[in-house]
């Protein structure tokens, strides 16, 4: 059974860090591309940053470069989302996901090429 969960969330105060986790199992981690994803209330799910494992490329929404890091202990199949400096505005239910076909080069960050989610963690950034 293919499973992806999240765990990390919480409460922080603007300016604070978190760091999420996304545990995989259920298939072939190094095969898989991983994205997180976060929607807001009354938002559109966005993608937020994505790590391939085959060549360990990653990419991140313009909202987080310079702020997020997106690594991966293939070891353990589970892949991080290092939040610092967080904003109010990053405060929405984060999800990650996992896919192996993206056809070019912005695919990463829509949810459509994606094959599996997890059930997301709530992550609230207080100002």
């Amino acid at each position: 059974e293919v499973q992806l969960v999240e765990s990390g969330g919480g409460l922080v105060q603007a300016g604070g860090s978190l760091r999420l986790s996304c545990a995989a199992s259920g298939f072939t981690f190094d095969d898989y591309a991983i994205g997180w994803f976060r929607q807001a209330p009354g938002k559109e799910r966005e993608g937020v940053s994505w790590i391939r494992h085959s060549d360990s490329s990653t990419s991140y929404a313009d909202s987080v470069k310079g702020r997020f890091t997106i690594s991966s202990d293939n070891a353990k199949n589970t892949v991080y989302l290092q939040m610092d400096s967080l904003k109010p505005e990053d405060t929405a239910v984060y999800y990650c996901a996992a896919g192996t076909k993206f056809p070019y080069g912005s695919s990463w960050s829509q949810s459509f090429f994606y094959d599996y989610w997890g059930q997301g963690t709530q992550v609230t950034v207080s100002s």
